[in-house]
């Protein structure tokens, strides 16, 4: 009589759980990546451009002061200058060309900074920033929107 050869693993039954733990674990690492790459996305910048981001929410401030649009344009380029660096000003093609724009770094952040009359006496000064991954800086946008109006307040 021919025994029959029966081909048995060493571990046998006992590190099934394994198999499944590494299972799970493939499976969260992949649904990790997937709600990153969800989570990331493109907005809309106050120069009318689009940068992307990776948090969602309020990341620009504004402030309105009765002076001209070029005395507040002057003053945010005098702000911007001094605290970093303008890297690009433009009018945007899809507005009036009485709505100016830049776009700057300062302490590594993108810093954009949009100048628009809301009237004929009043002009509105819009600040936004972004770190480098995407994240809103709530902190230097308000700075650079009071040293804006500080700026104003020393000009004649």
């Amino acid at each position: 009589m021919a025994s029959a050869v029966r081909i048995v693993l060493d571990a046998g039954r006992g590190l099934d759980w394994t198999v499944a733990n590494m299972k799970t674990n493939i499976l969260a690492a992949i649904a990790g990546i997937g709600m990153v790459i969800l989570a990331t996305g493109c907005i809309s910048t106050v120069s009318g451009t689009k940068t992307p981001a990776m948090s969602f929410g309020e990341d620009r401030f504004s402030g309105r002061y009765p002076r001209t649009p070029e005395q507040v344009y002057q003053a945010s380029v005098t702000v911007l200058n001094a605290n970093g660096v303008l890297l690009t000003e433009y009018i945007p093609h899809d507005s009036t060309n009485n709505m100016r724009s830049m776009y700057g770094k300062v302490n590594s952040r993108n810093v954009w900074i949009s100048v628009a009359p809301v009237d004929q006496r009043i002009t509105e000064v819009t600040v936004q920033a972004r770190t480098r991954a995407g994240f809103r800086d709530l902190d230097l946008v308000h700075e650079i929107e009071k040293e804006i109006a500080l700026q104003l307040q020393s000009m004649p």
